[in-house]
């Protein structure tokens, strides 16, 4: 038996085209065991990013033998409880390269040009000019933390926009360097300081838990815009808000942030459901998303038509490929 969460509609008839499903459960809900129906049959799962696969959910699934989650990031996953058991992991290592690049450069057009303030103060019939003016990506410089897929093509659009790039990785690339034009730091700190705008594609792993934190963020340049479109947890929360309120940086851009799976649905919110550190992560959460300078999207990078048809497509044939004995994108 197979079981898919975080499914939406469409999801389900497109995997339909893929998959015999007649005997699948499928739900828009988050990963819980007692959603399954005889879940001891279950041997195949699949999720999105807001599923936590922990050791005491897993555990109630004794014949599962194979996760495919929906996404390149597995932090969500109890990976070393997974190869423990023998239970196979695999992933969707490329699907959004360009999307999420492109998503980046919406996040850096709007905060440069002030596009949400302009569009709010015009709404209200207020076209003046005070306090919009932005500033040209030409010329500025871009540091880019991570060159993966992701990484490599935030850096082709901004070269497109004539922007200097340094970047940041822990296995530099001189070959892409010379080819797309742009140079490595050599480290982190180096990468800080010269950047007008910093941009995080780095996945998450103990390494990279906020790479950006207290000890560092103030040796971004001043007025130095911060974009995040890979994962809450590489930034830390308490250091962001300082450095925005204080003025040192002129601006965010998050599509996800820490503690995005505690933002739920309104009655949910006021369930009580949510232990002191939540509430507590929560409650920053709101402080950062009312500065007018930082701009908050809900994890949707990804989501455009042709990355969500890569998704699904990839998770279909990890799927098949398995069952068939021959796993693919295993993690």
């Amino acid at each position: 038996m197979r079981a898919f969460f975080e499914m939406t509609n469409g999801d389900e008839r497109y995997m339909r085209r893929h998959l015999d499903l007649s005997d699948a459960f499928m739900t828009g809900e988050p990963f819980k065991i007692s959603l399954i129906p005889e879940s001891q049959k279950c041997e195949v799962l699949s999720v999105f990013i807001h599923s936590a696969l922990d050791r005491s959910g897993l555990e109630g699934l004794p014949n599962l033998k194979l996760i495919a989650t929906r996404s390149t990031g597995y932090d969500h996953i109890d990976l070393e409880y997974c190869h423990s058991r023998g239970i196979a992991v695999c992933n969707v290592p490329v699907y959004g390269d360009n999307t999420v690049a492109e998503h980046t450069f919406a996040l850096i057009l709007a905060l440069s040009r002030k596009v949400i303030q302009a569009h709010n103060r015009a709404r209200t019939g207020d076209f003046s000019l005070s306090g919009l003016q932005g500033f040209d990506l030409r010329n500025r410089t871009l540091g880019v933390v991570g060159t993966g897929h992701i990484g490599v093509h935030v850096i082709r659009i901004a070269r497109g926009f004539m922007m200097r790039v340094m970047a940041f990785d822990t296995r530099p690339d001189k070959r892409l360097a010379d080819a797309l034009d742009f140079e490595y730091a050599a480290s982190l700190d180096d990468l800080l300081p010269v950047s007008d705008i910093l941009t995080l594609h780095s996945p998450l792993v103990p390494a990279t838990h906020h790479i950006i934190n207290r000890k560092n963020i103030h040796k971004m340049k001043r007025g130095a815009l911060l974009i995040n479109t890979a994962r809450g947890g590489l930034i830390e929360t308490d250091a962001l808000l300082e450095a925005l309120s204080s003025g040192h940086l002129g601006g965010a851009g998050l599509d996800v942030f820490e503690g995005e799976t505690l933002i739920k649905e309104e009655k949910q919110l006021l369930s009580n459901d949510y232990d002191v550190n939540e509430l507590r992560a929560l409650m920053k959460n709101l402080v950062l998303f009312r500065h007018e300078n930082v701009i908050v999207t809900p994890h949707v990078a990804f989501n455009s038509v042709e990355a969500l048809e890569r998704i699904l497509l990839t998770t279909a044939l990890n799927i098949l490929a398995f069952e068939g004995g021959k796993p693919t994108n295993l993690v």
